[in-house]
């Protein structure tokens, strides 16, 4: 919660500007594991509710950015997404962004099987 109250989320969304793809990637990297955690948290019953960075609009700079060149980034790109999609409450998210799509083709492109598996677990949402 205090990330997005001190506008955390955002100014992690607006570091990505400066186009350095090691801090694209590490940006990737801690909203994916930001996602798993709030996915574990609503599966555990101890949260509920849209993804905090769906609401600072992560959402769009992950699905913009899903098949960038870098394999590192793209990887925790798509590791981010996967989580996001197993909350019930993104869906609408997803839908109106574009983010289905995104899970479909993770699902059929990513390089990693337990990548694949999580973004068809995403698509029964």
């Amino acid at each position: 919660m205090m990330l997005k109250e001190d506008g955390g989320i955002k100014a992690l969304v607006g570091m990505v500007g400066c186009g350095n793809i090691d801090v694209i990637a590490q940006v990737a990297r801690g909203m994916a594991n930001f996602a798993k955690c709030e996915s574990q948290g609503i599966i555990q019953g101890h949260r509920k509710g849209r993804s905090l960075l769906i609401e600072d609009g992560a959402l769009e700079w992950l699905i913009s950015n899903s098949n960038i060149t870098s394999a590192l980034a793209r990887h925790h790109v798509e590791l981010a997404l996967c989580h996001l999609a197993q909350n019930e409450d993104n869906v609408r998210d997803f839908i109106t962004n574009g983010g289905v799509e995104e899970l479909i083709r993770i699902s059929i492109e990513s390089s990693r099987e337990d990548i694949r598996s999580l973004a068809k677990k995403g698509q029964e949402r």
